[in-house]
């Protein structure tokens, strides 16, 4: 499996969502530098389920046991490794689906691919779950990279037809960036959330679930970073933001909107600032130029499917009498996943940058 991301630096993903344990490796981390678990903690807490009306009501503690690459407080150069301990399952909710795949999951691509190997239970090695992982190694980054005078931050940029306030595509302010990187339901504007949890409990209460978009904000590279052709700005961080299960589509800048522009429209004007740096007065390409770091704010933003787990019944196949049949999916699943991916896209990002620098 392609479980491994990066080059410069490396993180290997490992576990089942319905094993023992879900873990990672980080190989490439700087030596002394300080990492302030509580922080991490923090950070794994927003992407937890359990913890909201729009998650699973599946209840995991997700604290990560440090077991290698961290001593005193401090990185040893060593690979970084820790596990996160699965302690509330219920492998019995997934009997029905053995030989009926759910329609838009992974399970009857994944049974071809591994010939019926693969572990089905809460989605086994393809399931959300595994994220935590992303957003402890994200956490770890975040916090390096925050030394570099680099910040991350992420909100629910849509659910549903609820759309939140963009982000101001120039900068937006340090206020703002730790606001955000504290809540559970980041939003721009707190008044939209009212409107989203109605969309979302809609949903619901139909039996169904319901997608959005999260975007996300890089602050503080400098220019010149990335290099073209597959090496480029965005292309590191696609590759990371699409490891991030249930993200269906990415944009920089203007993106798909920038295709209906007149280039005298799309174009970013330059100008030299204040401080003698060169900017641009507005930022349609979203902080890359060539694949290389602008020195603008880098802006991106994730589509995110719907939860395919559902509760309505569903038309599907037998694939050991092969005959069509119906599945009427059990368990506990997220009706909207767009919340606890806000964290996760941001950890992506994050662990992106560091591979860039």
């Amino acid at each position: 499996m392609g479980s491994v991301f990066g080059n410069k630096l490396k993180i290997s993903v490992f576990g089942e969502s319905h094993g023992a344990a879900i873990g990672i490796v980080i190989d490439g981390l700087p030596s002394g530098e300080s990492i302030d678990l509580d922080e991490v903690y923090r950070q794994m807490q927003r992407r937890a389920p359990g913890g909201d009306k729009t998650a699973t009501p599946r209840k995991e503690a997700d604290i990560p046991e440090v077991l290698s690459g961290f001593l005193c407080g401090v990185t040893t150069g060593a690979p970084l490794c820790a596990v996160i301990r699965n302690t509330n399952t219920r492998s019995g909710d997934y009997g029905n689906i053995l030989s009926a795949p759910r329609p838009a999951h992974s399970d009857y691509a994944a049974f071809v691919r591994y010939g019926g190997h693969n572990d089905i239970r809460g989605g086994g090695h393809f399931s959300g779950r595994l994220t935590a992982n992303i957003v402890f190694a994200g956490a770890v980054c975040r916090q390096i990279l925050k030394r570099r005078g680099i910040d991350i931050a992420a909100h629910i940029y849509s659910i549903g037809g609820v759309c939140d306030e963009p982000f101001e595509p120039t900068g937006i302010s340090g206020e703002l960036i730790e606001r955000l990187n504290g809540e559970k339901f980041a939003l721009v504007d707190p008044d939209r959330e009212g409107a989203m949890r109605e969309a979302v409990d809609k949903a619901r209460a139909n039996g169904d679930s319901i997608g959005g978009v999260v975007e996300c904000t890089v602050q503080g590279m400098k220019a010149g970073i990335g290099e073209p052709m597959f090496g480029g700005v965005e292309n590191v961080i696609a590759a990371a933001v699409f490891g991030v299960p249930a993200v269906k589509g990415i944009e920089f800048g203007s993106g798909f909107s920038g295709s209906s522009m007149l280039g005298s429209q799309n174009n970013d004007e330059f100008y030299f600032d204040e401080n003698g740096e060169v900017r641009t007065r507005t930022n349609n390409h979203g902080g890359a130029l060539g694949g290389i770091t602008s020195g603008m704010p880098i802006i991106f933003r994730a589509a995110v499917k719907p939860t395919p787990s559902i509760s309505i019944e569903q038309k599907t196949v037998d694939l050991e009498n092969k005959k069509n049949c119906t599945l009427s999916i059990k368990g506990r699943h997220d009706p909207c996943i767009v919340p606890r991916a806000v964290p996760v896209i941001e950890s992506a990002a994050a662990i992106a940058v560091m591979n860039l620098l």
